[in-house]
């Protein structure tokens, strides 16, 4: 038996809390591993608060990512005592996730521990990192460039907003930092943000075309927002787009796109293939400033996950929440 985080659902109403489970109870999967980190993604808010239907079937521990040791293996790419990352392909919402002390899963999804990190360095990345490192991934493939042109960055004191500054910034970029609190304009300015915009700049709707302003755009907000910033990115741009913090909506025109030539890319964590998952994780341990990630970091016990969630949906948390679970 082993402690883990329980969502469970009776006719309209869901439950959450901790418990005891048993390994026989784990899902299918050809690895199993001693979780030793998770965090609280915006993802795992929602699904432990049930304000989205995040979960696809019930009962489910929750949690989109862990890192941890192999106990078990069926798969010849890992063994006993290595140390791997899990992230996406469904976990808490179709395959028991990280809120448990131990997880069971396909060996395919998971990647080695990069030498550069620790288990719990991992975890300060974790999915909303590794979602950043994927949107720079995209922006230059696009041909995005320190050269370009200004970089907007929206949602910047979160998770992927966080990452995403403190590396654009560590690549040579210029970061315009988009928050909706002013008094995180500190923090945003140590993690290399060259200008701080007021979120409310955005979130009013616009005009179809806006000056041209940035060269290209991370997006977590979508909706207005979203609209707004490819209203004012530049002729050639790129924009990548990776959440939905402010709705699924996009009450956007194809004059940015027929007009400049803009492009939207779309930056999905879950189910990106394994050569890109390595390759992201191997640029975030080398590239990432280990001390500037640590002041993304809060640190919250394995009982205090559960009440954390409600604060993380009231934008009351700066960063990253990352959770000691086999302790």
């Amino acid at each position: 038996m082993f402690k883990g985080i329980l969502i469970d659902k009776t006719g309209d109403k869901q439950s959450v809390r901790q418990t005891q489970l048993d390994e026989a109870d784990l899902p299918e999967g050809d690895v199993l591993v001693e979780v030793a980190w998770t965090t609280l993604n915006y993802k795992d808010a929602l699904a432990l608060t049930g304000k989205s239907p995040i979960i696809r079937k019930f009962p489910m521990v929750p949690g989109i990512d862990f890192s941890g040791t192999v106990l078990e293996s069926k798969n010849g790419s890992f063994k006993p005592g290595d140390h791997v990352i899990m992230t996406g392909w469904g976990m808490g919402e179709k395959h028991w996730g990280g809120m448990a002390q131990k997880a069971r899963v396909n060996g395919e999804w998971l990647v080695s521990l990069p030498d550069q990190l620790n288990l719990r360095q991992a975890m300060c990345i974790g999915t909303a990192g590794f979602t950043a490192m994927l949107c720079i991934m995209a922006l230059e493939s696009h041909g995005i460039t320190p050269d370009s042109g200004d970089i907007l960055v929206t949602g910047a004191a979160g998770g992927v907003g966080s990452v995403a500054t403190s590396l654009l910034a560590g690549r040579g970029y210029s970061v315009s930092a988009v928050t909706g609190r002013p008094d995180e304009a500190s923090y945003l300015n140590k993690l290399g943000a060259a200008q701080i915009i007021d979120r409310d700049s955005l979130n009013a709707p616009g005009r179809p075309l806006a000056k041209e302003t940035w060269a290209a755009a991370i997006d977590v907000v979508g909706g207005t927002v979203l609209a707004n910033v490819l209203a004012g990115i530049k002729y050639g741009g790129t924009v990548a787009a990776c959440g939905l913090a402010g709705g699924m909506d996009l009450p956007a025109t194809v004059a940015p796109f027929i007009l400049r030539g803009v492009t939207l890319a779309g930056v999905d964590s879950v189910y990106c293939d394994r050569l890109k998952r390595v390759l992201a994780w191997r640029q975030l341990a080398r590239e990432l400033d280990l001390r500037k990630l640590e002041s993304m970091i809060n640190e919250v016990s394995f009982d205090q996950l559960i009440a954390s969630a409600e604060n993380m949906l009231a934008g009351k948390i700066r960063g990253r929440i990352v959770v000691p679970v086999s302790t």
